[in-house]
């Protein structure tokens, strides 16, 4: 067993033009002023993070870690959701999806593709400089329009796609290889892979490809309605990030776990601040410390009522709270004693 690290907070949600979201030395400020012991990188916010440079520069990312460290804090991962999002994506979500990409690559989906394939190739090559093992992603989605199908899918499809969306990503996966670095996919619905039984099917697909990991958030599970407890018991192999988000699900007579198009604020599954919620964090920081997550307990904020600030505050005590500090002692170590052989075969009676 091993004690889990954190707190740690994805800044995602709250990079922005104003203080103290505005730069890098500002919000790692601000996390550490909270009690953050980490902060994740979206590598798509050009105020917190040069890609380009970080992939091509070990210079540049030492000086990076150097601003970050000075605050007192350290990076825990970098993030690639958006340009993992273009790996892969059916045309109908194309004109949503440009939004991923720079203006130059709107409507060219084959270039908008390359595009992020670099992307991810650099974010790789800057996870080694930066001296991190693990790197958070999207896996895209070739075939979430025909989750629910009607009419029926034809046979053979979810096999073609996987096929494809492993093609596309074994070339990635094996970069990432090279650079000793994982590729945690944040299983998520939106994406192929969504549950355990789609993440089953990648492997498959990508012929079991050492680099293909779990980025963990139960969130997304109790919107689906899934075991996310037992989750952890059948993945834990797999599972390197571990994002803390909390959600709930209300019953309703009108919508279920689709929402009914919705906003969230009225949808019977919806994400919430941390301790607002329906998630049983103290379960899943027992299981993933029972199976010796080595990783950070990340805070993602998202939630339909209260504000990031107050998430963000609230969050990092309890993050720390839920960490279990592991124990080098047995409990009844007291009630034992030195024994031998002829004292065992004695109490056997043998």
């Amino acid at each position: 067993m091993k004690t889990i690290k954190g707190p740690g907070i994805f800044l995602a949600q709250f990079a922005g033009d104003k203080p103290p979201f505005n730069n890098l030395k500002n919000i790692c400020k601000w996390a550490s002023n909270l009690g953050y012991k980490a902060i994740q990188i979206p590598t798509w916010e050009e105020s917190l993070i040069d890609l380009k440079k970080a992939g091509e520069s070990k210079t540049y990312c030492e000086e990076l870690k150097g601003v970050v460290n000075e605050c007192g804090i350290e990076i825990s991962e970098l993030s690639t959701h958006l340009q993992g999002q273009l790996i892969a994506s059916h045309y109908s979500y194309d004109k949503m999806f440009d939004a991923f990409a720079p203006k130059h690559l709107h409507g060219d989906v084959k270039s908008r593709t390359l595009w992020a394939t670099d992307q991810l190739k650099l974010a790789s090559n800057a996870s080694k400089h930066l001296g991190l093992t693990e790197m958070a992603t999207f896996s895209g989605s070739l075939l979430f329009h025909t989750m629910y199908p009607w009419p029926q899918r034809p046979a053979g499809l979810v096999e073609a796609g996987f096929k494809e969306l492993a093609k596309r990503w074994i070339p990635i996966m094996d970069h990432f290889d090279n650079n000793g670095v994982d590729v945690c996919f944040e299983i998520h619905p939106g994406e192929d892979l969504h549950d355990g039984i789609t993440f089953e099917r990648f492997l498959k697909a990508s012929k079991n490809h050492t680099r293909a990991k779990i980025l963990y958030d139960p969130s997304h599970f109790v919107l689906q309605q899934m075991d996310y407890l037992k989750y952890i018991d059948y993945y834990h192999e797999y599972i390197k990030m571990f994002h803390v988000k909390d959600a709930e699900y209300n019953a309703s007579g009108k919508s279920g776990v689709y929402g009914g198009y919705q906003e969230w604020i009225d949808r019977p599954g919806r994400f919430r601040s941390l301790g607002d919620g329906q998630v049983d964090f103290k379960s899943i920081f027992s299981k993933l410390t029972q199976y010796g997550f080595n990783g950070w307990a990340v805070l993602e904020w998202e939630c339909c009522v209260k504000s990031p600030e107050q998430g963000a505050k609230e969050g990092s005590k309890f993050i720390q709270d839920h960490i279990i500090e592991v124990s080098d002692k047995t409990f009844d170590d007291f009630a034992g004693g030195e024994i031998n052989k002829k004292d065992i075969n004695s109490i056997l009676g043998i």
